[in-house]
């Protein structure tokens, strides 16, 4: 696994963030019928909230992010996007696994919500999440903390 690190995200890693998320979720939205070049961006622009995101540097250079919003009832695991060249390179679950960890150790619950058909659904499956309610293009998923 390459040399990874996170970093508190800042209000000027927004447009790369915007960027990778069009490159991320361009597959899943173009066969959900529901692309759109410029609404994909603003979407994260609109919602980008850099005090519950961090950054994934990989050897020193943006790779990804990931945001882990709190709310009345869980934390919200949302802008998880890594490079499509590191997939599958064992960073997003290794990111995700420090994540959860905190979230255990603080019991707190995770929700999140994952395209219909993403690949994604199996890194959140195998990370003990369980699907709660679905419609025709996304899926919500609950993980409830583990005991130490």
């Amino acid at each position: 696994m390459a040399d990874w690190r996170i970093r508190p995200a800042s209000p000027a890693d927004v447009e790369a963030v915007a960027e990778l998320r069009a490159v991320v979720l361009r597959a899943d939205l173009e066969r959900l019928g529901r692309y759109d070049e410029k609404r994909v961006r603003q979407r994260l622009r609109d919602g980008f909230a850099p005090a519950h995101t961090r950054v994934i540097e990989v050897d020193g250079v943006f790779a990804g992010c990931v945001a882990l919003r709190p709310a009345a009832d869980a934390h919200w695991l949302e802008h998880f996007y890594l490079a499509p060249r590191l997939q599958g390179s064992g960073i997003g679950s290794a990111v995700l696994r420090r994540l959860l960890e905190r979230c255990d150790r603080d019991g707190v619950p995770v929700r999140l919500d994952v395209l219909q058909g993403s690949p994604a659904r199996r890194l959140y499956e195998r990370h003990g999440f369980t699907c709660e309610t679905e419609d025709a293009v996304d899926v919500f998923m609950v993980r409830e903390p583990r005991a130490g």
